[in-house]
């Protein structure tokens, strides 16, 4: 989705086909409202690599969404995610960043995000992706987090990126996934199975080994965790 100058309906989309045009305005709005809190977020980077980011994404999650009143939001927040890896890239590496990938970023991968963020604090950083993004977190999945006080209410399957495997540190794959291999990145591949569609109680099996495997990384990475 572009964002042009003035707000214009634009009555077809190339990405969902039709669309409503009242809509169209409203997400133009949201969508240059997104520019404008980013480019003063990440003031070394220019406002076309922003803007591209903001619509590369939008067009990924207006692919494949049911419900679009929320698409401007998430295309901020994963804009948000790849320019902060654009950044590191580009600029310092304080703090150890890892990246989980899995088939769909619905389950495993958003189960090792949460506890990573949750047991590292602010000692690492952690970002997730899938090959193939479902539609929505895997319900049994979001139950046994939240059980553990850890909440995936505003988490989403999306893609990973270019800028996003270059800025990780430690790239983990499950599922079967395979990620670009570059030099000076440590990559490993657990061995999970796939929560998605499971009894509850096999999901919490799963989220316990993957918080097993998570403290063993932390410890890894010299990364205290949290009490």
């Amino acid at each position: 989705m572009s964002m042009p100058s003035s707000p214009e309906p634009v009555p077809e989309s190339p990405v969902t086909g039709p669309r409503d045009p009242a809509l169209e305005i409203e997400h133009g709005l949201a969508m240059r409202a997104a520019a404008e809190r980013l480019g003063k977020e990440f003031t070394g980077i220019g406002a076309e690599t922003i803007e591209s980011f903001l619509e590369t994404s939008y067009e990924h999650f207006a692919a494949g969404a049911r419900i679009p009143t929320f698409l401007p939001l998430m295309a901020e927040r994963f804009s948000r995610q790849r320019l902060r890896a654009l950044a590191r890239v580009e600029g310092a590496r304080d703090r150890p960043t890892v990246l989980f990938l899995c088939p769909d970023n619905a389950g495993r991968s958003l189960l090792a995000l949460g506890l990573f963020e949750e047991l590292a604090g602010d000692g690492a950083v952690a970002w997730s992706g899938g090959a193939d993004p479902a539609t929505d977190v895997d319900a049994g999945v979001a139950t046994a987090m939240g059980e553990r006080g850890i909440d995936l209410a505003d988490e989403f399957p999306k893609p990973w990126t270019d800028e996003i495997v270059e800025a990780a540190d430690v790239v983990v794959t499950m599922g079967g996934v395979t990620a670009p291999e570059l030099p000076g990145r440590q990559y490993e591949h657990w061995d999970l199975p796939d929560p998605g569609g499971q009894d509850l109680d096999t999901v919490r099996a799963i989220r316990d080994e993957s918080e097993q495997r998570v403290r063993d990384l932390l410890a890894r990475l010299g990364v205290g965790v949290k009490a």
